[in-house]
């Protein structure tokens, strides 16, 4: 079932910015791909930052 939804949602990111009507596009694609990663990235690490201070302070 899970493979079947991340089949579906799948996008092809290179056709996208191939087939774009603009710059302006290209770049809301390009952020729109890359912002979710970044922000997963922050919270992993200030998860780990306050689980590293937790630690220390027992």
């Amino acid at each position: 079932m899970i493979s079947l939804l991340l089949l579906v949602q799948q996008t092809n990111i290179e056709e996208k910015i191939k087939n774009a009507p603009d710059s302006g596009y290209q770049i809301g694609v390009l952020i729109g791909t890359f912002l979710p990663f970044a922000v997963l990235v922050a919270i992993a690490y200030w998860m780990y930052y306050r689980a590293k201070k937790r630690e220390k302070n027992l």
